[in-house]
């Protein structure tokens, strides 16, 4: 027998269904192609023009005029921080800031306008009349040079002028949105942290892994991501945020007079009851104005936090209506209620309120400058304020020479404010308002009665009204 016949008897039925089976069954599925591996970002981006809405017709004519000269020498130079975090917000800049590969005494030999100041942060300042184009070296977190390297003390970076390149430069910032270099060579924006993506994410964020170390090395780092986000209008990222309450107490290791020019710019910047809130919820209010914020945790919801938050609320209006705001009125506003309780005090122990007042101020005032140096130029006017507010409450034949004190408008309005939350008697702040605008014989006549007018009328009525209520009640069948 053939050998083909001998294979064909070997087949049997399973194999033949076997075999139809595969013919007429679906090919299996394609594998998978497996997914690329994620593509690491190259650094640094750099957004061109088209990608972005900064314009030189927005730059100052002096600062380009400077970053064009640094170039002309053979420097880099570049914006950077504020300026350019602005622009990208459509905002216009206080200031612009430059940023050069050149040392502080090659920039003095490119302009002759030019002056160098600082110590810890060694700069050059070129003046263009009333304004100052500032211009900083390329710095460096880390090595040495002749100049003056890192000094610490417990983490914090005393003095700093190690200087690097524009990567290094771009490491050592605090915040990712203030790390944005615009170049003036091609109209982009370099970008080496991720500080686009976070601008437009509205993100306020710390750059570098650890917090921490980056709060430890500058404490005042806290306090400004507090006023950049609340003037940004962006939000802190969690990471940042956390530590804060826990670092709060460095800030009792920075010079008193660093926190004062801090204080300022946290609370004149127009968004002072914001910032109020921020520095409370992140615990960073009572490292300045403990004796304050003691008097607000044993009120959390009295007078003493209403009067603040209102004091604070004038004083944004004020800024934004482009009127003059006084410092020590500020001041005066955020230490008053530990004031008024100490002097409260020494009343209840029988002392008289003038001397009461006196004494309450210098207490409060001499434990507030040792955490931030209020100059004695606003502690004056401060104790002022405050020793008048008893004085206001005589409005007999004494309230003409309170009308000729240099400080009765600024008294006044403190009273207005007192009384608007609930701590004054609304009805002297009415006999005050009055007073001013009254003719002179409407003065007299005022002065010879006082408050008494007032307080007589509102007597009656209030016996009117018990009498009304014990009426009611004895009418009401108990139930």
């Amino acid at each position: 027998m053939p050998p083909s016949c001998r294979s064909h008897q070997r087949v049997t039925p399973l194999a033949i269904i076997d075999f139809v089976k595969k013919l007429f069954s679906p090919p299996p599925p394609p594998r998978p192609e497996p997914e690329p591996e994620p593509v690491a970002p190259t650094w640094p981006r750099v957004y061109p023009r088209p990608e972005h809405i900064i314009s030189r017709s927005h730059i100052s004519d002096n600062a380009l005029k400077v970053l064009g000269r640094l170039r002309q020498s053979g420097y880099q130079a570049y914006l950077v921080g504020g300026c350019v975090r602005d622009l990208l917000l459509g905002r216009e800049p206080k200031d612009f800031d430059v940023v050069t590969d050149a040392r502080p005494e090659e920039v003095r030999e490119v302009f002759r306008n030019c002056r160098l100041v600082g110590r810890r942060f060694r700069l050059a300042h070129v003046y263009f009349g009333d304004e100052i184009v500032e211009v900083a070296t390329f710095r460096s977190m880390s090595g040495e040079d002749s100049q003056g390297a890192h000094v610490r003390a417990n983490g914090r970076i005393l003095r700093d002028n190690a200087y690097g390149n524009i990567e290094d430069d771009a490491f050592r910032r605090d915040f990712t949105v203030n790390a944005l270099y615009y170049n003036i060579e091609d109209f982009s924006v370099v970008d080496y942290v991720g500080g686009m993506d976070d601008h437009k994410a509205a993100i306020l964020r710390l750059i570098g892994d650890d917090p921490e170390q980056r709060y430890r090395e500058d404490p005042v780092r806290m306090l400004r991501a507090v006023r950049f986000a609340v003037k940004l209008g962006f939000s802190i990222h969690p990471d940042c945020a956390e530590p804060m309450p826990r670092l709060a107490r460095l800030l009792g290791e920075i010079p008193p007079a660093r926190l004062y020019d801090e204080m300022l710019k946290l609370f004149l910047g127009g968004y002072a009851v914001q910032t109020f809130e921020q520095l409370r919820q992140h615990g960073l209010f009572a490292a300045l104005f403990p004796d304050t914020e003691r008097c607000l945790g044993r009120e959390p919801e009295g007078f003493p936090l209403t009067f603040l938050a209102k004091s604070l609320e004038n004083t944004d209006q004020r800024i934004g209506a482009g009127k003059p705001v006084t410092p020590y009125f500020l001041f005066a506003a955020l230490l008053w209620e530990p004031t008024r309780a100490r002097a409260e005090s020494l009343i209840a122990g029988g002392q008289n309120p003038l001397l009461a007042y006196q004494d309450a101020a210098g207490e409060v005032i001499a434990r507030q400058v040792q955490r931030i140096a209020i100059p004695r130029t606003l502690t004056l006017p401060i104790r002022e304020l405050w020793s008048l507010q008893p004085r206001l409450e005589n409005t007999t034949g004494r309230a003409f020479r309170m009308l000729g004190h240099p400080r009765f408008r600024a008294a006044y309005d403190f009273l207005v404010l007192r009384a608007a939350t609930g701590e004054a008697d609304p009805d002297l702040a009415d006999w005050w308002t009055r007073f001013q605008t009254a003719s002179e014989a409407e003065q007299k006549a005022m002065t010879r009665t006082g408050r008494r007018q007032a307080s007589a009328r509102s007597k009656p009525r209030k016996r009117r009204n018990r009498a009304k209520s014990r009426k009611q009640d004895a009418s009401t069948p108990t139930p």
